[in-house]
Formats: structure tokens, sequence, C-alpha cells
């Protein structure tokens, strides 16, 4: 990987040497943070004593010069820069974000210098196209056979526009279902630019949907309980988001039900076990959950029956129901096997 470091910086330099005039080569170095941290065209103007729109002219006039000499191979030290993001972006599914590409072509985590070193190049390689960091999409690099920056973004849009109609989170194979693409991976290297987009577990949604951009204790508790589709106890609640690919997984068991208590998404049916509302599951003690039962029922109902429909609400023990069946100032028993409200 130290050889592909060399290669990228050779490239650098090759290009700079394009440029002839001193005072334009700080402005490519200050605009993409060549040797430092990336400067706005205000604070590049302060410096050379012209004005913000005068920056901005001569860096695209310099990166137009670049570009031509790219296209007429007067950059040598170019060619094996390109062939060396080429190949990584093949394997990347021929577009990737740019932090990701350049940790992957450095091999490690790499620098801000760095990762606008691989842009700076990006920008007027012939073989890539680059797109921009903003509101909507971040900063990336992609193979120019498959698409300049407007295709790509355009792609992009589109996975953002059948998760939006799809309202709930899909996986590659999902998406690919509605898409023409050779590979879902093509498609997970266009969704992985989107900043409105979000993946866990293998399944792509909206940011903010909770079920793949949990940002609290509370949403990272759902997507536990969505996934495993059970009612689980609170201190297994804690033990599988700390096992979890969650960003943040340092929680407390008490913490953990602390939350379970405040959220309406989750009730208590046992000692310690909760289940997600959405499953039909409702609040109340077993008094109120055979209230209810019984409220329904066109008829009285046996022992049996209301054991076995409770048990479908909540996890106790049936001697627990029986007791709570013993209230008489809520319970009638009719004769020795059924009962109804008193």
């Amino acid at each position: 990987m130290e050889r592909n470091a060399e290669i990228l910086q050779n490239a650098i330099q090759g290009s700079l040497k394009i440029i002839e005039q001193d005072r334009e080569k700080e402005i490519i170095s200050r605009r993409f943070g060549l040797s430092g941290t990336k400067e706005t065209l205000e604070q590049i103007g302060e410096m050379l004593s012209i004005t913000r729109e005068r920056v901005r002219q001569l860096e695209k006039a310099i990166l137009i010069r670049l570009q031509i000499s790219a296209e007429e191979n007067q950059i040598p030290e170019l060619a094996a820069a390109e062939k060396i993001l080429v190949r990584n972006l093949t394997e990347m599914g021929r577009v990737a974000r740019l932090n990701d590409l350049a940790d992957k072509v450095y091999g490690r985590t790499t620098t801000a210098s760095e990762k606008t070193g691989i842009y700076f190049i990006a920008t007027f390689a012939k073989n890539l196209s680059i797109v921009e960091e903003n509101d909507r999409y971040f900063a990336a690099i992609g193979i120019t056979e498959y698409g300049d920056s407007k295709t790509i973004r355009s792609r992009v849009d589109e996975i953002v526009k059948i998760i939006k109609e799809n309202k709930q989170p899909m996986t590659l194979d999902e998406l690919d279902a509605k898409l023409d693409y050779e590979h879902p991976d093509h498609i997970k290297a266009i969704a992985s630019i989107s900043k409105l987009l979000a993946s866990l577990n293998g399944v792509w949604g909206l940011t903010k949907w909770p079920s793949v951009n949990p940002k609290n204790i509370r949403d990272k508790i759902f997507v536990i309980l969505e996934t495993r589709k059970e009612p689980m106890h609170f201190s297994e609640i804690a033990s599988e988001i700390k096992n979890s690919n969650f960003k943040r997984k340092n929680v407390t068991v008490q913490a953990i039900h602390n939350e379970l208590i405040k959220d309406s998404r989750f009730v208590l049916i046992g000692r310690g076990i909760y289940a997600l509302s959405s499953w039909g599951y409702k609040k109340g003690t077993i008094s109120e959950i055979i209230t209810s039962i019984l409220e329904k029922s066109d008829e009285p109902l046996s022992r049996e029956e209301i054991v076995k429909r409770v048990l479908k609400v909540r996890k106790v023990k049936e001697t627990t129901i029986l007791l709570n069946l013993q209230n008489k100032k809520l319970f009638k028993k009719l004769d020795k096997n059924s009962y109804t409200l008193a």
C-alpha cells in the first residue's frame, strides 16, 4: 500500500508541475487542502488580496488546463494513479465514497490531505468522475466509463425514490428486482453515496427511519426486537446491543430497562420481558387483560379459554392468571368453570 501512496503523490506533484505560476499553484493547493486544511474562496482571496470571484475564476481555469493536459497525456505520472483508482473502484462497485476509496487504496485510515489528494486527481483525470458533496450526496468518485457525475447522481436519486415509495427498508435483492444492474453490489455502491439513505443488517432505508439508523437507545431496542421478532428480557436486549453493529453500543442493563418503561412502543408482557406494541400487545395488568378479553367476548368464557387467551399476550405463569381471576369485584363466576364480568 505504500507503493500506492508513492504513485498517488507522484501524480499530484506531476500535475502541479503543469501549473506554471506560483500563485495558481497556491490557489489549487489551498482549495483542495493538498498540504493541510481546505480553504474557502474568501480565505484564499484575503490571503492573495484578490476577490472571491477572481479566485473562483482562476480555479476553474486551472482545472480546465489540467483536464486538457490529462487528455493529451502530458502528465506521465497520472496514468499509474488512475490505474490504481480504477482497479479499486471496480472492486467496490464502480463508484465509492471518497473516504471509503481512500482507505481502501492506502490500506488504512487516511488523513484529510490524503483523501483530498485523491479527489484532486479525480477532478481532471479522464477516466474518473467526481460527485461533489452537498446536502444530498457524500463526496464520491466513479469510473467515467459507467457514468459521469450527473448520471451517478440520477442513479442515487432513483434508489432513494424506490425506497421512499416502498415506505419501509429494502434488501439489496429487493432493490435489484426493481433496477437494472449487473450485480447488487453495484446498487450498494450507488446507495452508499446518498446522505438520505442508511443501512443496517443488510437492509437499506431512509436515514430518518430508526430501523436502519437508530440514533438513541430506544431506537436500538426497537431494532433488536424488530430483528428478533419475539419478546425478549431486558438483560438479553442489552447483551444484543453490545454485540450489534451499532456505532455506539456501550449501554447498561439499567439504562435499557429505563428506556423500555418510558417508550409506548414497548410493552411489558412478563417479568422483565418486553414485546413491541405493533405486534398486538397492549399495556395493562393481568386483571385488565382479562377484563378486555371478557369485554370482547359475546358470552362467558371458561377458565381454560381465559388462560389460553391471556398467555397469547403475556408471558406469565398460569397460576398468576387464575389468582387474578378470583377478584370478585371484577369477575363473576357463573358455574364451576365459566366467568363473566362482575
